[in-house]
């Protein structure tokens, strides 16, 4: 068949008629709109106007709260890569177990009990009277009961979940269990009910002096570090840790691969974590989304470069944990901070990792190193968002700040020691000798992480006994 040429000059003919003819669909289609626009100066349309507005805004708030909300559940499997990879293989299902519990029983008790110790009425500005249940909580529109709950309840098993890493690899899972639940019931919803109880129908005594921790370097984080380092003195060293005469021995993890994916689920989980932490859909959430970019960034490249200087090689696990450190470190101020000082508290986060951990490692066990990553990167944030704060520095504000980080202190550490330390009288809080050499894997859950490659030479060997006590 022979092809059929038009001249150019039809050809763009062509083109301008249909050029023309959407044109004037679209005119059309926007013909109702400016009809309807038209009568706004009447009263009544201008208040149909606004609360239409207001209704689209709030629906806005719901999803961008839903949303974040999603993001620090996630966070759970961050957690879980990151101690498991941390951690050696015979004790890996263990890790995941006692995370997937953290969650799953900290949704619960905190639904029961702790919402209404954090958020319920206050009594003195000290925990909440009501809204146990979810039940009695005023005037609150039950959808954003539910809302607000779910977003709360997922950051107090963020609290949970720190302390399962520093007692990672010799712990009961039965003691760690009952630890949970505490944390998430009572622990670190009377601490939370200080200094967030506001946020819904409490009014806490911490909250009143203008203590400000926006997403939780003290609230979370500190909160967890604190009962992360009491669980370990509690329940000890692990086997081989330390020399005859008290020097620290590294016990690497099985996989720096794994734990590198779970930084970068942390890392994502995080911007739910801090900016979501405004409950509401606004551009709020740009600078803090920035801000938390850019103090992880610096809390990694400084922890890298203190190990490459001290060290000669560039630090994999410090350099992880030096981009944790940004993210707890930037957490309280990252509402209140320009960039530049969040980079700047961010930067002397990573450094409080590298040299809190290679301190505390001479005194106590933590196999992550959980408490300099939240323990004291959270206070250090803490004290930085009021030294940095936009508004402009106040000795007053950084004195209130202080008082905060010591109150959280003060509460956490003796609370945990004494639990974990009435659990461990109960019924033993850790595994002994040679349980704990075959792994927490074979010997509390009857399975192993990764059954064609075995953990000890022999998969089919009976459980050995033991009743042998660790030494230091």
């Amino acid at each position: 068949m022979a092809s059929v040429s038009l001249p150019p000059q039809k050809i763009l003919a062509f083109g301008m008629r249909i050029r023309t003819f959407v044109l004037a669909v679209v005119g059309l289609l926007f013909v109702p709109i400016g009809a309807a626009a038209m009568p706004l100066s009447d009263p009544a349309n201008v208040a149909e106007a606004l609360q239409s507005a207001e209704q689209t805004q709030t629906n806005l708030d719901y999803v961008w709260t839903i949303l974040a909300a999603a993001l620090v559940f996630f966070m759970q499997a961050g957690f879980a890569l990151l101690e498991s990879g941390f951690s050696r293989a015979k004790n890996a299902v263990n890790i995941i177990m006692k995370n997937v519990m953290d969650a799953s029983a900290g949704a619960l008790v905190f639904f029961a009990v702790g919402f209404g110790l954090m958020f319920g009425t206050s009594w003195g500005g000290l925990i909440g009277t009501d809204g146990f249940f979810l039940t009695g909580t005023g005037d609150q529109p039950q959808t954003w009961v539910y809302a607000f709950y779910f977003f709360q309840a997922v950051f107090a098993a963020t609290a949970a979940t720190i302390v399962s890493g520093a007692v990672a690899e010799r712990i009961k899972f039965s003691g760690y269990l009952i630890f949970s639940v505490t944390i998430t019931g009572l622990i670190y919803p009377v601490f939370g009910a200080w200094a967030w109880g506001g946020l819904f129908n409490g009014s806490g005594w911490l909250e009143a002096l203008g203590f400000i921790d926006f997403a939780g370097s003290t609230v979370v984080h500190s909160v967890g570090g604190w009962a992360a380092l009491a669980g370990a003195l509690v329940v000890g060293p692990r086997v081989g840790k330390y020399a005859d005469d008290g020097t620290p021995r590294s016990i690497p993890g099985h996989s720096l691969p794994l734990a590198a994916l779970g930084v970068f689920i942390l890392w994502l989980g995080w911007f739910g974590f801090n900016a979501g932490s405004t409950t509401a859909g606004s551009t709020a959430i740009a600078k803090i989304a920035m801000n938390t970019f850019v103090a992880a960034g610096a809390g990694a490249v400084a922890a890298m470069a203190i190990t490459w200087i001290d060290g000669g090689t560039p630090d994999a696990t410090m350099t992880l944990n030096g981009v944790l450190g940004g993210l707890v470190g930037i957490t309280a101020g990252c509402a209140a901070l320009t960039p530049p000082y969040a980079i700047l508290t961010g930067a002397i986060a990573g450094a409080v990792v590298v040299y809190g951990t290679r301190a505390l490692e001479w005194y106590v066990d933590d196999p992550v190193g959980a408490i300099a990553v939240h323990g004291l990167a959270g206070a250090w944030g803490t004290i930085a968002a009021g030294l940095f704060n936009s508004a402009g520095f106040s000795l007053s504000q950084v004195g209130v700040q202080v008082v905060g980080v010591a109150a959280a202190f003060l509460w956490t550490f003796p609370v945990s020691y004494l639990v974990f330390s009435i659990v461990d009288a109960a019924i033993g809080i850790r595994l002994n000798g040679k349980k704990e050499t075959v792994g927490l894997d074979r010997m509390e859950h009857d399975v192993e992480a990764y059954p064609e490659f075995t953990t000890d030479g022999d998969r089919q060997a009976p459980a050995p006994e033991a009743d042998e006590v660790v030494a230091r």
